[in-house]
């Protein structure tokens, strides 16, 4: 509806500086004086008054008040910012800078509540600022003004703020947005991220961040933008793994950092580890193509930089593409009597243009290959067309004829600098050595895989048979009111049991006597294992027995077992020993399945190999749920362990699908179970027949009571599945009111494409003929927390010549709302299909999505309507909403519903 409010903020029109007296430079505190002298030299165009707190102002409050700034900039000693802040509000301000550094929290935390207060967006305090070229503005001090260029730089430490732009600065980097966030600004990552992926100017984002306060506030912006252009991170902090006080496998194993790899990565961006690699990385990401896979084909011609790209491709976890026999068979004739079509297509140390064109032409042309390196090594004395410069030409000339993604190496410095020149010209990828270069080819492919998890919305529940969620919430209460926090293993596996998860029948014998008469009616062979809630790991105290054929072993292994565990564990509260038939499966694979809860990500799914060695093997893998299968699949293909599923040592294919319906149960699990805190299955062991879990741990906790709203203890929000109903068409037929879908992106084009051109411009107020690319993506892969799509499927059966039928779905309206800024209130907009106008579906929708911002906590809701869309104001005065002249602009209606 709206300009972003952050546009005032980071593309002002006008400023008010505060920075000590204009008549008395020497005033100024030397955070006021770079700043001074930074706006000075970036050339700012727009008014820009001085304001003096202590000395007399230069013009009246009422003459600026009127006048409205955009920006208010302050870089004042520590005792004047907050009532130069509060002078900011009264003058009506849009938008306020602090610089300042070291302001301690307490301070910090009053200018907020000064902010908060005038309704002004605030960066800082302790932020260095921020720089718009375009806007040809440096507004702080992180040095002299970037050069102008589509990326968008965010980031928390404005020290490596200074040394980015330094570094970028010399090799010819260009910026659209800098902003310098600092450890205590009111404004945080996430809205930061709002206003930049919808920000023109801006191809790409790249974020250097050390912390984050809200995840689910971050993760729905990284979601949504990563969905919009490729984003970039690095993150400083990386922490060993593992907690000494862990009552779990799965928290001892897993670190902070492993969880922040997995949140990156499903929300579709990728993540470097140096800050040079943040530009390589962007650069690869800004090219048209996107490879669908991470096969790499290396073109050289000298073996040893060939080589040194492969290991490193090998490093990275890529595959090095070997050229099919078609191809090989096609190239060969093209090239010299030195070249060899290996695992590396080696052209020999004569190699001439024409000869690596042929190349690169017959490794993007094969089914084998997702994407090319063209590495150049420079030869003394070489023939002609062997020259730097002209095998560049040759390969620019064929790698934008070709579908898949290409990056150069040419290797040297003085030699080849022209020839990096030209490749740069031609927006080829190019680096100094191969392992850069294949680095950003491991960028490209991560970033089409991580934007395949981003696709992934599943909901809370699969669609396997319903759970006994209100058993295990019973269970859960019970072990709460007992002031317990760790299930023992009879508890836990009839938690398991409730999510239907497969679990050895095990019971609990207190006497010796009674172990053998349960091992008796169990059937031999049968393990033994200790039960108490004050050890972890049995092994670690001779807590556990396996095999067992006889009731005389199951006799003396009790009484042992009892005096071992009190002579290591004296302390400990025995409540028995519980008896289970060994597994059944002498031929399966040891794995463990496990969650832990992250602070400040939530619950985090684990999956490896299993057994007493699982800390020692360390094979982790891990999701942020709710899972889908694709997202299971993906999680156990991560593992180590995974490579074991198949034929292994004799062994035949494990039932991989009863492995990823135990992941998707564990997720149900995650989902409906807030006060879970840590668990393992371990070991499930899993074979051809389908999987079975031997033991488990559970801890508990109750449930945060900050919200009464479901899944908040979530960083991702499931499907809202719950939300679609069925709605009687005028006429005859039905239709499925649902939320929106990342794959109903072609039923969305479909719908606007049909729109007559005045339906489409009351929408759009455009007169485009479809939705760009890049919108109906914004459309379609929402975030439910901040938004909500709801749109009416209509259902279309036809009947075919040999008698079956052909099932189609069509899109016939939208409803939408998008929280403001401010989370209180929320704009919405709708569409409907020209040939079910008039039929009562606008109402429908309109009422649907107000129930659910209704629900969601929102106070208000809000749209602007052309002026003669009469149809469109007749409904919104039929739902009640409040319908007036929009000040900003005539040719709108402002309308407005209290919900």
């Amino acid at each position: 509806m709206d300009k972003h409010f952050l546009t005032s903020l980071f593309t002002p029109r006008s400023l008010v500086v505060f920075a000590g007296n204009p008549a008395q430079p020497d005033s100024a505190t030397p955070l006021g004086r770079v700043l001074l002298q930074s706006l000075e030299e970036s050339g700012f165009s727009g008014p820009v008054t001085r304001l003096d707190i202590e000395g007399e102002i230069t013009a009246k409050l009422s003459e600026l008040a009127q006048t409205r700034a955009d920006l208010a900039i302050i870089a004042l000693p520590d005792a004047q910012i907050e009532a130069a802040l509060e002078i900011a509000g009264r003058i009506r301000c849009r938008a306020a800078m602090v610089l300042s550094s070291g302001l301690p929290q307490s301070t910090c935390a009053a200018l907020h509540a000064v902010a908060r207060r005038h309704h002004m967006p605030l960066l800082g305090p302790n932020s260095l600022g921020f720089q718009r070229p375009s806007a040809h503005l440096n507004a702080g001090a992180t040095g002299p003004l970037a050069q102008q260029g589509p990326l968008a730089l965010v980031s928390q430490s404005g020290a490596l703020t200074t040394s980015i732009l330094d570094w970028a600065r010399h090799n010819g980097v260009g910026f659209s947005t800098v902003v310098s966030l600092g450890a205590n600004s009111s404004l945080g990552l996430a809205e930061v991220l709002d206003y930049l992926a919808n920000d023109s100017a801006t191809h790409s984002i790249l974020i250097y961040m050390e912390g984050i306060r809200n995840a689910r506030r971050f993760m729905s912006a990284l979601r949504a933008a990563a969905s919009i252009k490729p984003v970039v991170v690095m993150k400083a902090g990386r922490k060993p793994a593992g907690s000494h006080a862990a009552l779990t496998h799965s928290a001892a194993i897993v670190g902070s950092d492993d969880v922040f790899e997995a949140a990156l990565r499903r929300a579709g961006v990728v993540r470097v580890r140096a800050f040079t690699q943040l530009f390589s990385a962007a650069k690869c990401l800004a090219s048209r193509y996107r490879p669908v896979g991470n096969r790499l084909a290396i073109i050289t011609n000298g073996g040893g930089p060939a080589v040194l790209a492969a290991d490193w491709a090998n490093d990275l976890g890529l595959e090095v593409a070997r050229l099919g026999d078609a191809s090989r068979i096609g190239l060969a004739p093209q090239l010299g009597s030195q070249a060899t079509l290996g695992q590396v297509i080696d052209l020999g140390e004569e190699a001439t243009g024409a000869q690596y064109a042929a190349a690169l032409k017959a490794a993007s042309g094969d089914a084998g290959v997702d994407g090319a390196l063209v590495i150049y090594s420079p030869k003394p004395g070489g023939l002609p067309g062997t020259e730097p410069d002209t095998v560049a030409t040759a390969v620019t000339e064929v790698a934008h004829l070709q579908g898949k993604p290409v990056v150069a190496c040419w290797m040297g410095d003085e030699t080849v600098r022209g020839a990096r020149t030209l490749l740069a010209q031609h927006a080829v990828a190019n680096f100094r050595t191969p392992e850069a270069a294949v680095e950003a080819f491991g960028n490209l492919a991560s970033f089409y895989q991580n934007q395949q998890l981003l696709q992934q919305t599943p909901p809370p529940m699969s669609a396997l048979d319903s759970p006994d969620a209100e058993g295990a919430r019973l269970l859960i209460e019970s072990v709460l009111a007992e002031r317990r926090h760790v299930l023992t293993e009879m508890e836990s596996k009839a938690l398991l049991a409730a999510f239907h998860i497969p679990v050895t029948r095990t019971m609990l014998a207190r006497s010796a006597s009674e172990a053998m008469l349960i091992a008796s009616q169990l059937g031999y062979p049968v393990a033994l294992k200790i039960d108490s809630p004050d050890i972890s790991h049995k092994s670690d105290v001779r807590g556990v027995a396996l095999n067992l054929m006889t009731a005389t072993q199951v006799r003396d292994t009790y009484n042992d077992m009892l005096a071992a565990v009190a002579k290591v564990q004296p302390q400990a509260r025995i409540n028995g020993v519980t008896i289970q038939p060994m597994s059944g499966k002498p031929r399966g694979r040891e794995l463990y399945i496990g969650m832990t809860t992250d602070d400040p990500f939530g619950p985090v799914i684990t999956f490896g190999a299993g057994g007493t060695m699982i800390e020692l093997i360390a094979d982790r893998a891990m999701e942020l749920p709710p899972l889908n299968q694709f997202l299971a699949h993906r999680l156990i293909e991560r593992a180590r362990v995974a490579e074991t599923l198949g034929s292994w040592r004799g062994a035949p294919p494990v039932d991989v699908d009863a492995l990823e319906q135990v992941l998707l149960r564990v997720s149900e699990m995650v989902c409906a179970l807030p006060q879970l805190r840590e668990m393992d299955i371990n070991p499930i062991i899993l074979d051809e027949t389908g999987a079975v879990a031997v033991d488990a741990r559970i801890v508990v906790e109750p449930a945060a009571p900050s919200s009464s709203l479901p899944y908040q203890h979530l960083a991702i929000l499931p499907y809202p599945a719950g939300l679609a109903r069925e709605w009687p068409l005028k006429g005859g037929g039905l239709c499925t009111i649902r939320p929106i879908q990342p794959d109903d992106a072609d039923m969305l084009q479909a719908l606007v494409r049909g729109l007559s051109p005045e339906s489409r411009y009351f929408r759009f107020v455009s007169a485009m003929q479809e939705m760009p690319a890049r919108m109906l993506a914004r459309y379609t892969l929402i975030d439910y927390d901040r938004e909500m799509a709801l749109v009416a499927v209509r259902h279309h059966r036809q009947a075919n010549e040999d008698g079956s039928f052909t099932d189609r779905e069509e899109i016939i309206g939208v409803s939408r709302y998008i929280t403001n800024p401010d989370q209180t209130t929320c704009e919405f907009s709708l569409v409907v299909a020209d040939s079910v106008s008039g039929q009562g579906l606008g109402s429908r929708l309109m009422l649907s999505i107000i129930d659910v911002a209704r629900a969601k906590g929102l106070s208000e809701i809000q749209g602007l309507v052309l002026t003669h869309n009469d149809s469109m104001l007749r409904l919104m005065r039929s739902l009640h909403f409040e319908v007036k002249p929009y000040p900003e602009d005539p040719d709108f209606r402002l309308c407005t519903y209290l919900l």
